[in-house]
């Protein structure tokens, strides 16, 4: 009687297994590559087409040419909005500061 009980128990584990990886193959969405594939067509076009207002700056960039958020700040992903500041001390291969010398760190809150 308890291999019965034992074997049922691991049939519906096994099945309870098998439901839950069907279910989250099913959350899956598709549409979102079409709608960036016809985004990508569409940027091919407006590189394709002659640039009439090249000087006019765009409602969403700095005059600099760098793109802004909605709100009006730089967008720190790109390249021209961040801010690069030289290191005072010692550096690491990669050039960012080394932050185990004092020149590098920033100064402790007086209190």
């Amino acid at each position: 009687m308890k291999k019965i009980i034992a074997l049922f128990t691991v049939l519906a584990f096994m099945l309870n297994m098998a439901i839950a990886q069907e279910g989250s193959k099913a959350k899956v969405q598709e549409p979102k590559k079409e709608v960036k594939k016809e985004q990508e067509a569409k940027a091919k076009k407006d590189e394709k087409a002659p640039k009439a207002d090249a000087g006019r700056v765009e409602k969403n960039e700095s005059p600099a040419g760098a793109p802004l958020k909605k709100d009006g700040t730089p967008d720190k992903r790109y390249k021209e909005n961040k801010e690069v500041k030289p290191a005072a001390g010692p550096t690491k291969k990669d050039g960012t500061p080394d932050m185990r010398y004092k020149e590098n760190q920033a100064p402790a809150p007086k209190k």
